[in-house]
């Protein structure tokens, strides 16, 4: 049995997501969905990254965990209520821009329409 189209993106962004990534000097977003405004926002939270290549606390120096509760201050908030917009806010508005990297900032703009079409659609947001 062949996989339909939408089969075969998951199983490619499902791969997608297990590849290595190098972290941003700049910092990281956690991106979410604010149903009760409407709106799609990005946390930006400052880091810095050790010898071993690990995102730590610039204050602490102790590593930022990737999954779980983190209790830190962002460094600045961005909301939206498209995609867009978010990125507009983000990468043209916010001087400097919180992101160094390129491919840091395609991840951002995906993440972003992700969250707006969970958004529209009613779904469940994840970031990945």
């Amino acid at each position: 049995m062949s996989l339909t189209v939408a089969d075969q993106i998951t199983e490619i962004d499902r791969e997608l997501s297990k590849r290595p990534i190098d972290l941003d000097p700049s910092g990281y977003f956690i991106i979410y969905v604010d149903r009760e405004q409407g709106l799609i926002g990005a946390k930006h939270f400052t880091n810095a990254i050790d010898e071993r290549g690990l995102a730590v606390d610039p204050d602490t120096g102790k590593p930022i965990p990737a999954r779980g509760k983190v209790s830190r201050q962002a460094n600045a908030i961005f909301q939206a209520r498209t995609a867009k917009e978010l990125c507009v806010e983000i990468f043209e508005r916010a001087r400097p821009c919180p992101v160094s990297m390129l491919d840091h900032a395609a991840y951002i703009g995906r993440e972003a329409q992700r969250a707006e079409w969970a958004l529209v659609n009613r779904q469940e947001y994840i970031q990945d």
